[in-house]
């Protein structure tokens, strides 16, 4: 009779013991996932502070950019990046997106960050209120996704028509950059370029436009077009590529902060 007591403790001890070790397993489980996605949040947080403070880094950095398309012209563009082997930064429209599909999948394949700069371009719309706004980006996201085969891809990087330091709907700018925050989006303007969407330059004087507009300044963040409505960069692409080199800057795109979707 003792004896059977005694195994009966000894077996509620053991199921205690065992009970023990499995919850302190589940709460450093549960602990564990609550850091990963703290860190995720931070990781977000990283990137989006980063993009923000692009500019006023002190490494000569070149980072180009080309809005409005993608068009006919971009694959001359393309074919230059390649040749130079320069990876650049495409904030394309959403309806030209589903017009030339092909056109970003092969920038995408090429390694090229593809970034989002609304679906119509057409700023009644976009500022006509915050759905307008939050569908202008996402129907533009969903047509990136069709054309490069990414389900559910998400640009993360935005830039208002006219950039934001424009004086045009300043106050709804203002108003959507908050809107931005709460979609995990990131928006960034330039602090060089060649006015190519100004008026119709030479291919030299859309270099020279390049040379003034850098001076002095280490971090660029450069202002394109990858279609010829006004001026064409790509006929100046090439030359201005080579001029940064000569000048000791190196060459990236927004993958070297934020990660290649999957």
């Amino acid at each position: 009779m003792k004896i059977f007591i005694f195994k009966k403790n000894a077996f509620f001890i053991s199921f205690f013991i065992i009970s023990i070790i499995i919850l302190i397993f589940i709460c450093k489980l549960s602990n564990s996932l609550a850091t990963s996605l703290s860190s995720n949040n931070e990781s977000s947080n990283d990137y989006m502070y980063e993009i923000s403070n692009l500019t006023k880094q002190k490494e000569k950095i070149a980072y180009l950019t080309f809005d409005d398309g993608p068009s006919l012209v971009t694959h001359k563009i393309l074919d230059i990046l390649e040749k130079e082997n320069v990876k650049a930064s495409f904030f394309v429209i959403g309806k030209s997106v589903e017009v030339h599909p092909e056109i970003v999948k092969r920038a995408y394949k090429e390694g090229h960050y593809i970034a989002n700069h609304t679906y119509s371009h057409n700023n009644t719309i976009l500022y006509k209120s915050s759905e307008s706004f939050t569908n202008e980006i996402k129907k533009t996201d969903i047509a990136i996704g069709k054309a490069i085969g990414v389900e559910d891809y998400s640009s993360l990087i935005f830039r208002f028509p006219n950039g934001f330091m424009s004086s045009q709907y300043k106050a709804k700018k203002k108003e959507m950059a908050k809107l931005l925050s709460q979609m995990n989006y990131s928006y960034i303007d330039w602090n060089c370029l060649n006015n190519d969407s100004v008026k119709k330059y030479t291919s030299s004087q859309l270099l020279n436009n390049l040379k003034q507009s850098s001076k002095n300044k280490d971090t660029l963040v450069i202002l394109m077009h990858d279609t010829k409505d006004v001026s064409n960069s790509s006929l100046a692409l090439e030359d201005s590529i080579e001029y940064l080199k000569s000048e000791g800057y190196s060459f990236r795109n927004f993958y070297s902060i934020i990660n290649e979707p999957k």
